[in-house]
């Protein structure tokens, strides 16, 4: 029961890593609003977890469904301990100068802005209750960029340096900001990530991955477990890399 009595806010919940951190936080006692641009995904999950979880429908590239996502929260249980900033959206692997400016803003907007976005609800509440966790879902892809990504590894990359800057920030409150770095796995994103989804493809990315496997939901579940515990009370300001060694 590492997280008893807290309450964790996780967007892109519905599906992936989103939903893995959804099920594996209430496993260990938190309450959980799922929020998700599907609202029946949401819903679904909300269901399976049981009365510790409380479904949203957010786009989180919109300020209004954010705030009203950390009021559901605060009217469901009284206080925010733990914003996990999960959804994201790319384009498709491709030329950079193929993708459209209509794609490009939304990624910004999932991948950057929302950040923004959720720091303006949550950092105020969490500052008066005495401090909490921020937890991102950045990528490999900001560490090392790879070809036909451009804009989305690019999204990344300032997804680990805004959560490097608002852990120095934030410390003084008691605020720990730390991120993720998943190699890719088995969620939607991932045919897009390939560009197409083959056998042949799978096996080429597979091989770039010294443990020999795309990455699980399971796998990004437990590491932000430890980081959002108070285990991981002393470390804030990490991109922490769950990605089988292809960082290396």
């Amino acid at each position: 029961m590492r997280l008893k009595d807290k309450v964790a806010i996780i967007t892109g919940a519905a599906s992936g890593f989103g939903r893995g951190m959804a099920k594996r936080f209430a496993e260990e006692g938190a309450k959980v609003v799922v929020a998700d641009l599907n609202r029946k995904g949401a819903e679904n999950l909300a269901r399976e977890i049981g009365s510790a979880a409380t479904p949203v429908p957010a786009d989180v590239s919109r300020k209004d469904d954010v705030e009203d996502m950390i009021a559901t929260a605060m009217n469901a249980f009284g206080r925010i301990d733990i914003m996990v900033n999960n959804a994201g959206f790319t384009h498709r692997n491709a030329d950079m100068l193929k993708v459209d400016e209509e794609t490009f803003d939304l990624i910004a907007a999932v991948n950057m802005k929302a950040i923004y976005y959720a720091a303006l609800g949550v950092v105020p509440i969490m500052e008066e209750q005495g401090g909490g966790s921020i937890l991102t879902t950045a990528s490999t892809a900001g560490l090392r960029p790879r070809p036909g990504l451009t804009w989305y590894n690019a999204s990344k990359g300032w997804a680990i340096t805004a959560t490097k800057s608002m852990a120095v920030e934030l410390a003084p409150k008691k605020i720990r900001v730390n991120c993720l770095c998943p190699v890719a796995g088995e969620t939607g994103m991932l045919a897009q990530f390939m560009g197409e989804d083959t056998p042949e493809r799978r096996a080429q990315f597979r091989a770039s991955i010294p443990l020999g496997r795309l990455s699980t939901p399971e796998d990004i579940a437990n590491a932000a477990l430890w980081l959002v515990s108070d285990e991981a009370e002393f470390v804030t300001g990490i991109a922490l890399e769950v990605d089988g060694g292809r960082s290396i």
